[in-house]
């Protein structure tokens, strides 16, 4: 029989969790470190409007959200995946369900009694949990913990390093163990924004008049460098200085990538996207006399308020002239962005902890016997589930990379 180990997790979110659960079930002693006076303060902030698990999307589509980091991923999530999730949900004594846009949640929708099913079998497993423990150095057998104000040194034979990325830094992941790696010799991409909202200069009049509007039943599409056309139906809302919301985080990483490269970056929105531009032709052409331009889109399309703010923010009234000119408006509204919004107030950070910084199992070259998982690597998804799934499988996959540290 393999000899029990001690194994330290920094981090008591969903990764860190995962990969708690990973090696107290091979018979290791375990030990849960984290900065916060509780678990999961960020897993539940996410649940509070409905907490959306994982996707039902077909694997092939699934694994593509992680965009050029799908490969790398494809191990993890791969081993645990959308179904593989909900079965371990379903362990818990949580029931589950697919939404209409194929999101899954939890049948109550709420995070916090999963949660607390959780916490309650990691207890009983024997999982040990030390809060108000924030790190402050490492070595490859040893964690330094500010706790209180006083020192705390904890020794484990191997260490899990599950802290977040830098978003919503008040409920624990503020990146600060940035600093702490790199002198390590880690190679770290900086952290940005992702799945954040943008900054656009709007005429005052949208300030005034439309800010805080949402925008429904439009898509969105942007042109990649190689050509393709990125295309997704959705909503979100209209603010005073820019766009929020999940349909415009799902353009991030395309967008940051622009600001980054070209420090503005710009997609095209269809005011209509269940309508061919023949059929939006073919209304418009229903014409009235003396009838105002703002009474005429609505009634022939029903387009007004900050769908029609926003086109006069995009045209000059003189491409409004014909129907077949005004229908190719409406289909194609450029809209311009030039900064994303803050790491502290967005969902997630692109960034962490490289890919060549780790081995297969996920462990630090540089030092081994340490392992990281979730937001702290390298890579970025849209919300969606497919965030929550890439952390729980990250830290599965760092779980068993520790079992299999400790058996040789």
């Amino acid at each position: 029989m393999q000899k029990q180990k001690k194994v330290i997790v920094v981090g008591a979110g969903p990764a860190g969790l995962m990969a708690a659960e990973t090696v107290c079930a091979a018979g290791h002693q375990v030990h849960v470190y984290d900065a916060k006076p509780s678990a999961c303060r960020k897993f539940l902030l996410a649940g509070v409007g409905g907490m959306n698990i994982t996707h039902s999307e077909a694997y092939p589509d699934f694994i593509q959200r992680y965009y050029d980091k799908a490969e790398w991923l494809d191990s993890a999530v791969g081993q645990f995946d959308s179904v593989a999730l909900c079965d371990w949900i379903h362990q818990l004594g949580v029931e589950t369900f697919v939404g209409t846009s194929g999101r899954v949640f939890p049948k109550d929708m709420k995070a916090a009694p999963l949660l607390r099913h959780w916490l309650k079998r990691l207890r009983e497993a024997g999982v040990q949990f030390h809060m108000r423990h924030k790190m402050t150095a490492i070595s490859a057998s040893d964690i330094e913990f500010d706790h209180l104000g006083e020192q705390v040194i904890a020794h484990g034979d191997a260490i899990v390093l599950a802290m977040g990325g830098a978003s919503w830094p008040k409920l624990g992941s503020d990146g600060a163990w940035l600093p702490v790696l790199a002198e390590k010799g880690v190679s770290i991409t900086p952290l940005e924004s992702a799945n954040c909202g943008f900054y656009s200069h709007w005429s005052e009049h949208l300030q005034t008049k439309f800010a805080g509007s949402p925008l429904k039943d439009v898509a969105f599409s942007f042109v990649l460098e190689n050509g393709q056309v990125v295309t997704k139906k959705g909503e979100c809302i209209v603010t005073k200085d820019g766009m929020e919301g999940s349909l415009i985080y799902a353009f991030s990483k395309y967008l940051r990538e622009g600001i980054n490269a070209n420090q503005q970056s710009s997609l095209t929105m269809d005011f209509l996207p269940l309508q061919s531009q023949e059929q939006v032709i073919k209304k418009l052409q229903n014409t009235k006399p003396k009838e105002s331009f703002s009474k005429y889109l609505k009634r022939t399309l029903g387009i007004g308020g900050v769908k029609s703010a926003l086109l006069y923010e995009a045209f000059d009234k003189n491409a409004f002239q014909t129907p077949e000119t005004l229908a190719g408006c409406l289909k194609a509204v450029p809209v311009s962005f030039y900064k994303t919004k803050p790491i502290d107030e967005v969902i997630s950070t692109a960034g962490g902890v490289c890919e060549s910084s780790v081995d297969a199992r996920l462990m630090l070259k540089a030092l081994p016997g340490v392992f990281c998982a979730g937001e702290m690597l390298d890579w970025e998804a849209p919300t969606g589930g497919y965030l929550l799934t890439g952390c729980f499988a990250t830290g599965r996959l760092a779980g068993k990379g520790v079992c299999e540290f400790l058996s040789v």
